[in-house]
């Protein structure tokens, strides 16, 4: 898996927020994808943010942090708040960890560390992922996928090759992506515009990788290796 979290800051007052983000800035391991002083306008916004981590305040004008992670389905929550008497409700809605003001960078290290160790172990447990599909939503099995390819139709969408030969058409969904949420030892991104599991290889050499599968012309399919992605393939198949 990538080791980076992709990361929503949000708190209430402007100050804290910022002195939040300075801090999470001098973590090598988070990604900050957006910060929010307002947790409706986060709410709001959710539907199209990729992110893994949520770093929040509790009390806030609106809806309270605490409320506002029940909302979140599957994402990691770290409290950073002034008040020590909301810890117990924070941990049984499954808090990562609780963090009282001041925020010290050492004590949030921790605290990332700790969301980066459930980040990792979720997804080596998970045997599939839900997506958007141009027929409604799937669960997409990682043990069923051959490659990924760039949509032809759209650019934003991608092309899944499944096992049986079949094609699934994903909706409005990033490479990187989907390359949080497969297994790293199983997949690799080949050039800008493909991923290819591992097991589906037959032959490759320093330019190109040829599949099992073949396609309507009888024909292996042929994929190009790019010498931008080639290093971290040929470490993928341990040459």
């Amino acid at each position: 898996m990538n080791t980076k979290l992709k990361c929503l800051l949000l708190d209430d007052e402007l100050p804290g927020l910022t002195y939040l983000k300075m801090l999470c800035e001098q973590i090598p391991e988070l990604e900050i994808v957006k910060t929010f002083n307002n947790p409706e306008k986060l709410l709001s916004d959710i539907p199209n943010l990729d992110f893994d981590l949520l770093i929040s305040d509790i009390e806030m004008p609106g809806i309270d942090g605490l409320h506002l992670a029940e909302k979140l389905q599957d994402k990691l929550v770290v409290f950073c708040t002034a008040y020590k008497e909301y810890a117990a409700e924070a941990f049984n809605i499954d808090a990562v960890d609780y963090i009282t003001k001041p925020v010290k960078l050492e004590r949030l290290q921790k605290a990332v560390a700790k969301a980066l160790e459930r980040f990792e172990k979720s997804n080596s447990d998970k045997k599939f992922i839900q997506l958007n599909t141009d027929k409604g939503k799937t669960l997409l099995y990682f043990n069923k996928i051959q490659y990924i390819k760039t949509a032809t139709s759209d650019s934003r969408d991608k092309t899944v090759l499944l096992t049986d030969g079949s094609f699934l058409n994903l909706k409005n969904v990033k490479f990187d992506t989907l390359l949080n949420e497969l297994p790293d030892a199983d997949f690799c991104r080949v050039n800008k515009k493909e991923i290819v599991a591992v097991k589906a290889i037959k032959f490759f050499n320093h330019n190109e990788i040829v599949l099992h599968h073949i396609d309507e012309n009888s024909k292996n399919t042929t994929v190009i290796l790019s010498e931008t992605y080639r290093a971290d393939f040929l470490k993928k198949v341990k040459l």
